[in-house]
């Protein structure tokens, strides 16, 4: 029986989604802002999560963000009311694995779970290889030659966009919002920083792929077909 996560600031469609899941067989719990939806996955293992975009405190994409980068792997529905590409993008960017826009009928959201349930874990998140560079999106592991090499969090979160996105230049002003959304602090010198420090832990010599410096418009990872 799949243990399923609600966090939805929306008491009556809470209630109304906790119901019918319930009918349908699932144990769900639920939290009605980001924060407390936070500490429940940092404590609790869950099978699937149903995020809201729009949150008190922390928003959805910030909890998302959160729980990717601390290893969770769970499967995350986003509900919302956002249809433009663009936001529907930085939202799979930072994690979420399918979308629902508001209004959706419950049959619909029903359907979409069991997609979501019936994926393998080791699907979920594609592992991304390039050369002798692998990284591993569920186990946040990264490996160059067969060597784990450790990354903190940001490094690994900007280095996996890039993979994900080979051969697209993006500038710094991009990779801080889609790499350090919630970070106030974060600026052009934070991004190059650590584009240095990737560079120095992945050496490209020999290899199919650069991270590269766009003069005048940004960075991308360089991908040579082979």
């Amino acid at each position: 029986m799949a243990k399923i996560l609600i966090i939805e600031d929306d008491h009556r469609l809470c209630e109304l989604m906790q119901d019918w899941l319930r009918a349908e067989g699932y144990l769900v719990e639920f939290a009605t802002d980001g924060s407390d939806g936070l500490e429940k996955l940092q404590f609790y293992k869950y099978d699937l999560i149903i995020l809201d975009w729009n949150l008190p405190g922390l928003s959805g994409i910030e909890v998302c963000q959160h729980f990717r980068e601390s290893g969770g792997d769970a499967p995350i529905l986003m509900l919302t009311v956002k249809s433009a590409v663009d936001e529907k993008t930085k939202g799979l960017d930072a994690g979420a694995d399918d979308y629902l826009a508001k209004p959706f009928h419950l049959k619909e959201l029903s359907a979409r779970l069991r997609a979501l349930l019936r994926r393998p874990a080791a699907t979920q998140r594609n592992i991304l290889t390039y050369g002798d560079l692998v990284l591993d999106p569920t186990g946040r592991k990264v490996t160059f030659k067969g060597d784990e090499i450790k990354l903190k969090a940001k490094e690994f979160s900007l280095l996996e966009f890039l993979m994900r996105y080979p051969n697209e230049v993006f500038s710094a002003e991009a990779l801080m919002d889609r790499v350090w959304p919630s970070e106030s602090d974060a600026s052009p010198e934070t991004v190059r920083i650590h584009i240095m420090r990737l560079r120095k832990r992945i050496p490209d010599q020999g290899q199919p792929f650069s991270i590269r410096t766009v003069h005048g418009s940004g960075y991308k990872l360089e991908v040579n077909s082979q």
